[in-house]
């Protein structure tokens, strides 16, 4: 079933997220469409949907399961200054869990960075990918991956680890309702700017928790203690000492 654009359309509330929005019913990843509209000049907001992807892709080199016609598969060409480009990956995730809680009436916590999570189940991801000239922002491609009507115990892989807005409703869920409650969402957080901070963190189920970060080919454990105003995990050592991580892939500590 192909998403109702006009219904989406009638109810945006933006100025310019989701104003402009290139659909295709299959790809190979729209991340990789979205970078040749941002390449081609397209407008800052422009969302790239498919109803499929054939290689999704998620962080870290992961693939992201995406089946035709059950989920939200978009990527947004953003064009923000410099001193706003860190906020994309609190601003991201925070926009999906706000959008879930809008459309569905679940909670969903975040995990640093930008997973979003159900009953420690991951319901949505974030992939950002950024093109840069110098000290300037050429654009930077936003990347989202919301399971919304997707029956996760029947994917072989993820069936223990992953969610979707109908398994946690208990009832299937709008896609049409959940983009337009997305793009509303993530524009008037990009609007706020660094007043995002406070929101997303108070998101963060990691927060407090012993983990295990991997970085690179570094790793670190420890206590997470606190994430800075750059989004960056502080965690403490068990010596006492801290270290400031700003990416990386965090696991529990058993």
């Amino acid at each position: 079933m192909s998403l109702d654009l006009r219904w989406v359309e009638a109810r945006l509330d933006t100025a310019f997220v989701g104003r402009r929005i290139v659909y295709r019913q299959s790809i190979p990843t729209t991340q990789d469409l979205a970078r040749a509209e941002a390449e081609g000049g397209t407008p800052e907001g422009t969302a790239v949907l498919a109803e499929e992807q054939t290689v999704g892709r998620g962080r870290l080199g992961r693939s992201w399961v995406s089946p035709a016609g059950l989920n939200l598969y978009l990527t947004l060409v953003m064009r923000p200054p410099l001193e706003r480009l860190r906020y994309l990956s609190m601003i991201a995730p925070l926009a999906a869990a706000q959008a879930a809680e809008e459309a569905a009436g679940v909670s969903p916590r975040l995990k640093w960075p930008n997973d979003v999570l159900v009953g420690g189940r991951k319901l949505a991801g974030v992939l950002i990918e950024t093109e840069l000239s110098g000290s300037s922002v050429r654009y930077a491609l936003v990347g989202i991956g919301l399971n919304v009507n997707l029956e996760v115990e029947r994917v072989p892989g993820i069936a223990d680890i992953a969610t979707s807005l109908k398994r946690e409703a208990g009832r299937p869920v709008s896609r049409e309702e959940v983009l337009a409650a997305l793009l509303n969402r993530f524009e008037a957080l990009y609007d706020e700017g660094g007043a995002v901070y406070a929101a997303w963190r108070s998101r963060l189920e990691t927060l407090g928790r012993q983990v295990r970060v991997t970085f690179g080919d570094q790793v670190e454990e420890g206590l997470a203690e606190d994430v800075d105003a750059e989004g960056s995990l502080v965690l403490r050592r068990a010596d006492g000492s801290r270290v400031t991580i700003a990416a990386g892939d965090v696991t529990l500590r058993q």
